[in-house]
C-alpha cells in the first residue's frame, strides 16, 4: 500500500538512534530536576489558532469531529503545555516533554522532538538554565561543532512602534525583515511615513555576527532605555555562555519572531558542517494571557530527528545464533542468560550466508536424551 505524501516508514538504525537520544534527553533532564508532561496527541484547533497562540490552521493536520468541532494533531508542544499546565501547581518549575509534531509544512508531516519549558522562574534564571540544559543535552550526545544564536523580538517591535502599522502591514514588514529582503523593508517603512526607521531597521537586517557586536549597539542606542536593556540582557547572557566555556555564540539583532508568542529573548542552536537548526526557543510569557494569567515563562525544543543523525552507530556487539528446534526451543530461551549483553537469535534454520548474520551459531542438539551444545 502507498503512503500519504510526508509519511514515511522506518527501519533499523535510523529508529535506534532517536530511542538513544530520547534516552540521553530523559538522563539530562533529570539530572536537571525537570518533571515530565505529556499532552494528547489530539487537541482543539482554537488552542492553537486564538490570537494569543496565533497559529495559522492551514499547515495543521485536522478534522472535524462529531460535534463540528475542529480537531488537530498536535502540532506545538509549547501552546499545549501552557493550557495543561494551568492546572498545575505552581510551585514546580520546569518541566520536559519528548514526542511528535504535525505540520504538513515541514519536509515530513511529523516530526521528533524533546523540549523543556521553564515558568514561575526570574527571567535570567529560565533563559539561562534553557541554554545550559540545552549546552549539556548536546554534550552528552557528543554533538561538539554547534553555534548558538540569541537574538530579541522586542527590538522589532519597540522600532516599529512609532510607524502605527495596522495588523497587516506589521506583519509584512515582519515577513520581509524575516527574509533579510533589505529593499522591500526600507520601502514599507518608509512608505509608512519614517526613511530614519526606514534606514535603521535596514541597517538592522545585516546585525548579525560575533556577540562583541553588542557593545557597538550598547553605544549606539544609548538614549533608548529599551533597546538598551535589551542589548544588556543579551549581552548577560552571552557572558553566562562564554564564562561556562562556550564562544561560539552568534547574536542576530535583526532576527524576529517566527512563532507569534515569542515576547522577548529568543534562541537557536546550529549544526556547523551543514546549518541545520538542531534547537529553538524563546520567552513566551504572553501565551498565558488567554487564561487570564500572566506568567515568566520560556523554552525550547530539540529536533530529535536531526540530533539522532548525529549519533555515532552503536558499539557493535556480539551476535550469537542458538540453531534450535521446536522441540529444543524452551531450552535453547533458558541458556539465553549465558550469554550477557550479547544479541542472542533463536532460529529453526540457518541464514544462506552464515558470516553475514552471526559472529557465532551455537546448535543445540539432544545426544543420551538431553540437550546439548554445539558450536559450528
Amino acid at each position: 500500500m502507498f503512503l500519504p505524501a510526508g509519511s514515511q516508514d522506518e527501519v533499523g538504525q535510523q529508529i535506534n538512534k532517536r530511542f538513544r537520544a530520547f534516552e540521553i534527553f530523559t538522563k539530562i533532564t533529570e539530572r536537571r530536576n525537570y518533571q515530565p508532561i505529556s499532552t494528547p496527541v489530539v487537541e482543539y484547533a482554537q488552542t492553537f489558532t486564538n490570537s494569543f497562540a496565533g497559529m495559522a490552521l492551514q499547515p495543521m493536520l485536522k478534522w472535524f469531529n462529531h460535534e463540528g468541532e475542529i480537531e488537530v494533531l498536535r502540532p506545538d508542544w509549547t501552546t499545549a503545555i501552557a493550557r495543561a499546565l494551568v492546572k498545575q501547581p505552581h510551585s514546580e518549575h520546569k518541566w520536559c516533554y519528548q514526542g511528535s509534531v504535525f505540520r504538513s509544512d515541514k519536509q515530513g508531516m511529523e516530526s521528533r522532538q524533546a523540549g523543556i519549558e521553564i515558568v514561575h522562574a526570574p527571567s535570567f534564571l529560565g533563559e539561562s538554565e534553557s541554554l545550559l540544559t540545552a549546552v549539556d543535552y548536546l554534550n552528552a550526545l557528543e554533538v561538539d561543532d554547534y553555534l548558538i544564536e540569541l537574538g530579541h523580538s522586542e527590538i522589532f517591535e519597540e522600532l516599529t512602534a512609532p510607524l502605527k502599522l495596522d495588523p497587516f502591514q506589521s506583519e509584512k514588514l515582519r515577513l520581509a525583515m524575516h527574509d533579510k529582503r533589505k529593499d522591500e523593508v526600507f520601502h514599507l517603512a518608509s512608505h509608512a511615513g519614517s526613511q530614519t526607521i526606514a534606514e535603521e531597521l535596514t541597517e538592522l537586517v545585516d546585525a548579525y555576527g560575533s556577540a562583541k557586536m553588542l557593545e557597538d549597539y550598547e553605544k549606539h542606542w544609548k538614549n533608548n532605555q529599551r533597546l538598551l536593556e535589551i542589548v544588556r540582557h543579551l549581552k548577560s547572557l552571552a557572558k553566562l555562555l562564554s564564562d561556562c566555556g562556550i564562544n561560539e555564540i552568534l547574536v542576530d539583532l535583526g532576527r524576529v519572531k517566527n512563532l507569534p508568542y515569542y515576547c522577548g529573548t529568543m534562541f537557536r542552536g546550529y549544526l556547523r558542517e551543514n546549518g541545520s537548526t538542531c534547537f529553538s526557543g524563546g520567552r513566551y510569557d504572553k501565551l498565558y494571557e488567554q487564561f487570564d494569567e500572566r506568567h515568566s515563562a520560556v523554552g525550547l525544543a530539540f529536533d530529535v530527528d536531526i540530533l539522532s543523525g548525529q549519533l555515532a552507530p552503536a558499539q557493535n556487539r556480539e551476535k550469537i545464533c542458538l540453531w534450535a528446534s521446536p522441540e529444543s526451543h524452551a531450552y535453547a530461551e533458558k541458556i539465553r542468560t549465558d550469554f550477557p549483553d550479547k544479541i542472542v537469535d533463536i532460529r529453526y534454520d540457518l541464514p544462506d550466508n552464515e558470516s553475514s548474520h552471526y559472529d557465532r551459531i551455537i546448535e543445540i542438539t539432544k545426544k543420551e536424551n538431553r540437550w546439548k551444545v554445539l558450536e559450528r
